[in-house]
């Protein structure tokens, strides 16, 4: 027995995909699509930049970053975290572009790297919002 991913389709969400009753490839959009179609390279960059959103502590992270500038100890004591997992989750995020980081005095305060990131948490909120 052959499945396919119809039948995984099927398996998954209680009804198959829709496919096309014939094949038929149309040359005019393929066209279209082969001339705009990111490079590999950057298909792949954008694979792991969404990964990174992948995990709700740092998306919460995030969001609080969204409201304020703030420590390690504001955000740890925020979302009931230890420092040491939450500099684990800012490291990525800071690896990433998503978040940049002040010294003022003993303490080192986080932000949102630029307005891209507010961007990409607002749509995608608005996104699961839609009925």
């Amino acid at each position: 027995m052959t499945i396919t991913k119809n039948d995984e389709t099927s398996r998954k969400t209680g009804k198959a995909a829709e496919c096309c009753e014939e094949y038929e490839v149309h040359e005019h959009l393929l066209k279209i699509v082969n001339e705009t179609l990111p490079d590999e390279t950057k298909l792949y960059d954008l694979a792991e930049l969404f990964k990174i959103f992948g995990d709700s502590t740092r998306i919460r992270i995030l969001y609080v970053l969204f409201e304020a500038e703030v420590c390690v100890c504001d955000l740890a004591s925020a979302l009931n975290m230890n420092q040491s997992a939450i500099s684990h989750q800012l490291r990525i995020l800071k690896q990433n572009r998503l978040v940049k980081s002040r010294r003022e005095g003993k303490s080192i305060f986080y932000s949102l790297a630029d307005d891209h990131v507010r961007t990409i948490l607002a749509q995608g909120e608005e996104h699961i919002n839609e009925e």
